[in-house]
């Protein structure tokens, strides 16, 4: 490892009026613990791809003290039945604080609703990740049921309508090499909806991994005009961008990376309080699963191990953002939104640079777009309620 080429203190200091972190031996940061509102563990039904033993193992080796889990499972988590079979999974097996969802509609089918009073007070919140509710008059509903029961309706916003066999974004990338491309638009459009149907009902309305210039403005305006709405993006989508992109399946996720006006606008929307929080999506697949290419690859990337590393290296250290706002986006404001209590923290030294290496996750999968890149933050250890949750063994 290499030492690191900024002065440790100097930018720790910047911007930081009541600083959410302390520092010590100028090189080791002790952060609050990270709260990821978007997570699939994959488990029930799918473990060959991520289990919930080695899904929160690689959250706390990435600073994390909670996730939530999303439901689309086999089975979806949409009865309390099958919460209740997921929770004993999660009591045997969870080394990390694990708050699941339980899904908008029956089965993930964007039909029947789910049984949104029975589930409340063990579901974290209600989505069919994965899949766009695509009838307006079901999500109205759900809407109106989230308003009457208290609870928040976290929605991938995506219209299938105009998907059009697309599988990244729309744009030059996309042209120069022969691929079908999804435009924004499919992202924009259904948020546009749902920001309509929130301030009628008055639920508590989450937007998943926002990744366009307009999903930000829309947001911004919606909470200009009084809607109770919160909004997420990913590291992926902060960082990177349609010039970023390989023939390769590690550069495939749901919504696709997007334009440099878009990582423009994202960054601005951090910045300015419009997005609420960073969450991973973290999205394990097998090794054959991501090995078909742009095209054939299923979508998805992980995200739980270099989610700080790669943030605190390309916003905090180059001056993007405070380290008090990544506290914020990652841990404070998660934690106030979806009633999450922060409990305990990890430790990192910043001292060093190295470079980020997915045979070393402990995750089961290995697609990362940040392979390769060189980092200045490792996790040394993380703690709940004085327990180590892990512990770095190597230097």
């Amino acid at each position: 490892m290499a030492r690191c080429g900024f002065d440790i203190q100097a930018l720790l200091d910047a911007g930081a009026e009541t600083p959410l972190y302390s520092v010590f031996e100028n090189k080791y940061l002790k952060l609050p613990g990270f709260v990821d509102v978007h997570v699939h563990l994959r488990e029930p039904g799918f473990s060959y791809k991520e289990t919930i033993r080695t899904g929160t193992r690689s959250a706390a080796a990435g600073g994390f003290t909670a996730v939530c889990c999303m439901p689309n499972l086999d089975p979806v988590t949409d009865s309390v039945e099958r919460l209740e079979k997921l929770e004993e999974l999660i009591s045997a097996d969870a080394v990390v604080k694990v708050y699941p969802y339980a899904s908008i509609t029956m089965g993930e089918q964007g039909e029947e609703l789910t049984d949104f009073a029975a589930l409340k007070g063990r579901a974290v919140a209600f989505s069919d990740d994965g899949r766009g509710v695509q009838s307006e008059a079901v999500m109205r509903r759900a809407m109106e049921l989230a308003a009457k029961e208290n609870v928040i309706i976290a929605a991938h916003c995506e219209d299938n309508s105009l998907l059009g066999g697309g599988y990244i974004r729309e744009g030059e990338y996309a042209r120069a090499h022969g691929h079908k491309g999804i435009p924004a638009e499919c992202e924009w459009r259904q948020l546009e909806r749902d920001l309509r149907l929130a301030r009628e009902t008055g639920a508590k309305y989450h937007v998943c991994h926002i990744s366009c210039k307009r999903s930000v403005e829309l947001v911004r305006e919606a909470k200009a005009a009084g809607a109770d709405v919160t909004c997420e993006t990913a590291p992926h989508y902060l960082v990177l961008d349609e010039s970023d992109l390989q023939e390769d399946g590690r550069f495939k996720m749901n919504p696709p990376l997007g334009t440099a006006e878009d990582r423009q606008a994202l960054l601005e929307g951090i910045k300015d309080g419009t997005i609420d929080m960073i969450a991973t999506d973290h999205a394990p697949h097998s090794a054959e699963e991501k090995s078909r290419g742009l095209a054939g690859s299923l979508m998805g990337v992980v995200g739980l191990e270099t989610a700080f590393p790669v943030l605190f290296t390309e916003l905090v250290a180059k001056g993007v953002i405070s380290l008090n706002r990544l506290v914020e986006l990652m841990s404070v404001n998660p934690s106030r939104r979806f009633g999450i209590p922060v409990e305990g923290g990890s430790v990192w030294d910043v001292s060093v640079e190295r470079k980020i290496n997915p045979e070393k996750f402990l995750t089961l999968g290995r697609a990362t777009p940040f392979a390769g890149r060189t980092v200045v933050a490792t996790c040394r250890c993380t703690y709940i309620n004085g327990r180590t949750a892990w512990k770095r063994t190597e230097k």
